[in-house]
């Protein structure tokens, strides 16, 4: 078989069904623990498309940045929808399968068919008002975001001016939390149980189903109060952008706003601190010039919070790298993988501080994250609200040591334990006075924040670490 760099036009293709392929199971230890090995090995062996077993079920693993782009720029061809998939439709897909719950929400990053782009369309005229900066709703969030920061920030602080935190479990989990319930509008602390619940469903541990039924009626008795009384946020704006949404279907909707945002700017928050302090001076000099983003651009390159997209499927027979992808194969596309592909990593300097926009972290063509924008302002103002108010932020362990949990969609730190030192309060810049149109509530009443159930586990971790 020819080299993977080569012409594929020269390359004579592989026709083997995926069925017969006997692939290697992907989710292994070594997975969990070096997935770079684990990518390098696959390609290696079969190019920059590779058989893979998903708990089971056989999959096409998509390893290329040149072929990842094919993939995630060409809807035609390779469609989303588990309706094409032709190994479901035969009933080859175990009732059990552990990926199965989070695949048949059909929500827009998974839904296909004719219905999505309207579906799309209302996203993006939901969105709008919280991702256009002139927009006095997206004036509005930033402050809310700087707010629960800094709320955040000083319950970490009741353990102390210096000490030690958990910050991915003190702040970068607990942020991007708070702003989706800002965004769906929950009143008052109502929305930390869901928060919670949704937390619970994201780690997947012995809790998670309940937790899932727990959230999605949460979302679903949200979802009705939206309809009954439409407020200035994310549900309301969606159900005016599309009416004929059911409370099922809308419920869905915000269930995928809150895992999605949140999981991954949480995952964004922490790498870019670990990218900021364990890098070269220059990295964290550059945050002083207001270069954040480049800062979380660098991070998403070297370790993307979404590392395997949720499944597309061929058309029709069609080459890619050096097999034939049969109709109805489900292609997964890693953009981890490509990050690291030697044909695209080999054009990223690493020293520079400008960073390339070519990352695939929010996908590519026409189903981009809808909600990047928004994602990347919610994380961007985290950080640097870190990196404001801390003197001093430094890693409690060698950067080699951290933790990681991998999950076949997402990679993110267990904990990202710290040594902090706050600044003197004459040093921490003073908060932003909201202008007129963005004045009013912006964080829940402390004494309701203070019985939720999310706050009472943060100050746990804050008594425990004493």
């Amino acid at each position: 078989m020819e080299s993977q760099f080569g012409d594929s036009g020269s390359v004579d293709l592989d026709d083997t069904r995926l069925e017969a392929l006997n692939p290697q199971p992907l989710l292994t230890r070594d997975y969990e623990t070096r997935p770079a090995l684990v990518y390098e090995r696959l390609r290696q062996q079969h190019g920059p498309v590779a058989p893979v077993d998903l708990l089971g079920v056989p999959a096409w693993l998509v390893l290329g940045y040149r072929e990842s782009l094919q993939v995630l720029q060409d809807d035609d061809a390779w469609p989303k929808g588990l309706e094409n998939w032709r190994a479901r439709s035969e009933g080859r897909v175990p009732a059990d399968w552990p990926l199965g719950p989070s695949l048949e929400v059909n929500h827009v990053l998974i839904q296909g068919g004719s219905g999505y782009r309207a579906l799309r369309i209302a996203w993006d005229a939901a969105l709008k008002p919280f991702q256009d900066p002139r927009h006095p709703q997206a004036k509005r969030l930033r402050t809310a975001v700087t707010a629960y920061a800094d709320e955040l920030i000083a319950l970490i602080a009741q353990g102390g001016s210096t000490g030690v935190a958990d910050l991915s479990a003190q702040f970068s989990r607990p942020l991007p939390l708070m702003v989706a319930s800002h965004l769906l509008g929950f009143p008052g602390s109502q929305g930390d149980d869901a928060l919670m619940d949704m937390w619970r469903v994201l780690d997947a541990g012995p809790d998670a189903e309940p937790a899932l039924e727990r959230l999605l009626e949460t979302l679903a008795e949200l979802a009705a109060a939206k309809l009954k009384e439409p407020g200035d946020d994310f549900p309301s704006y969606l159900l005016a952008a599309h009416p004929d949404l059911s409370l099922d279907e809308l419920a869905r909707e915000l269930f995928m706003l809150l895992g999605m945002t949140s999981d991954h700017v949480g995952i964004l928050v922490s790498n870019t601190v670990v990218e900021v302090v364990s890098g070269e001076g220059g990295v964290r000099a550059s945050l002083s010039a207001g270069m954040v983003r480049e800062a979380m651009n660098r991070a998403v390159m070297r370790k993307p919070p979404l590392v395997n997209f949720v499944p597309r499927f061929a058309a029709k027979d069609t080459p890619l790298g050096n097999y034939t992808i049969h109709a109805g194969d489900p292609v997964w596309v890693s953009s981890a993988a490509a990050h690291a592909d030697p044909l695209f990593a080999e054009h990223v300097e690493g020293s520079t501080t400008i960073s390339t926009r070519a990352h695939l972290s929010w996908g590519a063509g026409r189903r981009q994250c809808p909600a990047r924008e928004l994602a990347s302002t919610v994380a961007a103002v985290g950080v640097s609200r870190l990196f404001e108010r801390f003197s001093d932020l430094d890693l409690a362990l060698p950067a080699d040591q951290l933790p990681w949990r991998s999950s076949p969609f997402m990679r993110g730190l267990r904990s990202l334990p710290v040594r902090y030192e706050l600044a003197s309060p004459a040093e921490q810049p003073a908060a932003a006075t909201p202008e007129p149109e963005t004045a009013g509530p912006v964080v829940p009443d402390p004494s309701a924040r203070q019985r939720s159930s999310l706050w009472r586990y943060l100050t746990g971790l804050i008594r425990a670490g004493r």
